[in-house]
């Protein structure tokens, strides 16, 4: 499959009166569409009991995903054409049938070695992860607020809009996208028309272009 649209829908737009229409816009999608869910009110309770009951950074680790799965299973309860993808064969197969898939990743994200186990990493990284798993694929992400149009990928994770192994899991070759709450009255038709919602986050993260 060409030209995907990794889309990233954090857990937090659950408490938002946008949620619904988010999930309408995205099924409007022309292009072939992958959801990333966020881990939201589920991950929220793994924080929460943590201090609590004094389970480890791993623990969490593996509990906060399995909340993204959690997310994921409510959109594909409340979509139409959304279903369940726990690897990247799936997801090749939900595309080609038309459909929306929505990542599953407790299998492979649990497994993967180049992936922190700690707080570190939230479905942003892992979103930008699985991007870069899949040739030619965007990275959009959908955030609460509404990003400045000048804002780099750098100053995107200093303003902390994402976690801070965000830049170390994104590919060089990976375009980001940003849109929020100013771009979901027009995001279903720039779906339907084959664009993406919001804009592109300007530049390369600082530590990519050491690296080459």
């Amino acid at each position: 499959m060409q030209d995907i649209l990794v889309i990233k829908l954090g857990g937090s737009s659950a408490a938002s009166p946008d949620f619904t229409r988010w999930i309408a816009a995205i099924e409007e999608a022309a292009r072939p569409v992958v959801i990333v869910p966020g881990g939201g009110p589920f991950a929220n309770a793994v924080r929460k009991y943590q201090t609590k009951m004094g389970y480890g950074d791993e623990a969490a680790h593996h509990m906060a995903i399995l909340a993204m799965v959690q997310f994921g299973l409510a959109l594909v309860s409340l979509g139409t054409r959304m279903v369940p993808a726990h690897s990247e064969a799936e997801m090749t197969a939900a595309l080609e049938a038309g459909k929306i898939p929505v990542w599953m990743a407790a299998q492979s994200a649990v497994a993967a070695p180049e992936i922190a186990r700690d707080w570190s990493v939230t479905s942003d990284s892992l979103s930008a992860w699985l991007a870069g798993r899949l040739p030619g694929a965007r990275l959009l992400l959908v955030k609460q607020i509404d990003v400045p149009e000048d804002s780099g990928l750098d100053a995107v994770v200093g303003a902390g809009i994402v976690d801070e192994s965000f830049l170390s899991m994104l590919h060089a070759d990976t375009p980001v996208h940003v849109a929020g709450p100013a771009d979901l009255a027009l995001a279903g038709l720039k779906l339907a028309e084959g664009g993406i919602p919001g804009h592109e986050i300007c530049g390369r993260p600082a530590m990519l272009d050491a690296a080459e």
